[in-house]
């Protein structure tokens, strides 16, 4: 039984929160508006602060199969789209041989029937489902170029696609289109266009404390709000890479395994790797940076109690 669509924004937010993803009521909008217009759903932001984990929400929450298409230089059609099976056609032809089969266009087209189509993300994600219409994850697409971004277009405006040897498949009911973008490289408008938008920025930290409650909920009260406070004063610094929410909640966990229940300097020091993942950004907060930081949280919430 497919389960239907959220009706409204405020039931858009109860299924986030019901695969524990605490969004806010802007992302809950534009979710809700892609579902209802039947349109893809582009999501840019920094790394680490949730926007793959929306597609694994939304698959989850609506009970729809999820096909991630995980984007990388040099992705080509074949990997995305479709392959024949090489291997089984030629032992088709080699059988047909043997058997003295002589129709060339009967074998020809045996052998480029859909039996021998290898399925790859973007198809499947055109082929009819028992649960309803997937959820299709195009992972940070702006890691391939843009002659890939071209061949979108016509899948994301028609969701139909054109395979020479057998014809144009079209999907029944449109997948459940989720683009996400780290924004290494601008993003082509025709592209956009064909999208609504989100920008998914860092969380408050009223809203960030409440995510490392709802994920890592054995962390001692105290530590998570000093956890949440570091993290939030570590992005206002010149890091090479400031932590997103992922790094937050494995940092949480990791103090939590270590038994800390506040912040201490030698151990956020021996610990940074988890949080930080350049070593000059390690190093610019060790030592004495470490100790200021941790002081400023602590006055800042001493202030707020």
């Amino acid at each position: 039984m497919t389960l239907s669509l959220p009706a409204s924004i405020d039931q858009t937010l109860k299924l986030l929160e019901g695969q524990n993803y605490l969004a806010d009521r802007a992302l809950a909008t534009v979710l809700y508006l892609a579902l209802k217009l039947k349109r893809p759903i582009f999501l840019e932001g920094e790394a680490g602060v949730g926007k793959t984990e929306i597609a694994k929400v939304l698959a989850g929450g609506l009970e729809r199969a999820l096909i991630r298409l995980q984007c990388y230089e040099g992705l080509d059609v074949g990997s995305a789209l479709y392959e024949w099976n090489f291997a089984g056609q030629m032992t088709e032809i080699r059988i047909a041989e043997a058997e003295g089969v002589s129709d060339r266009a009967r074998l020809e087209e045996d052998v480029f029937s859909e039996r021998f189509l290898i399925r790859r993300p973007l198809l499947e994600a055109l082929e009819p489902h028992d649960q309803g219409a997937p959820v299709l994850l195009i992972d940070e697409l702006d890691r391939t170029d843009e002659a890939f971004e071209a061949f979108l277009l016509e899948i994301l405006s028609d969701f139909q696609v054109t395979i020479p040897e057998i014809g144009t498949i079209r999907a029944e009911t449109p997948p459940i289109v989720v683009i996400t973008s780290n924004r290494t490289r601008e993003i082509h408008d025709a592209l956009k266009r064909r999208c609504l938008y989100h920008w998914v920025d860092y969380p408050s930290a009223e809203r960030e404390l409440d995510i490392v409650r709802a994920k890592v909920p054995g962390v001692h009260a105290r530590l998570s709000s000093e956890v949440v406070g570091f993290v939030q004063a570590l992005r206002g610094q010149e890091l090479f890479k400031a932590p997103g929410v992922a790094e937050t909640l494995d940092w949480a966990a990791a103090l939590s395994e270590l038994d800390a229940v506040a912040l201490d300097p030698a151990m956020v020091s021996d610990t940074l790797g988890v949080l930080l993942k350049y070593q000059d950004d390690i190093e610019r907060m060790r030592g004495s940076q470490t100790g200021k930081l941790i002081d400023e949280v602590r006055s800042r919430l001493a202030a707020g109690a």
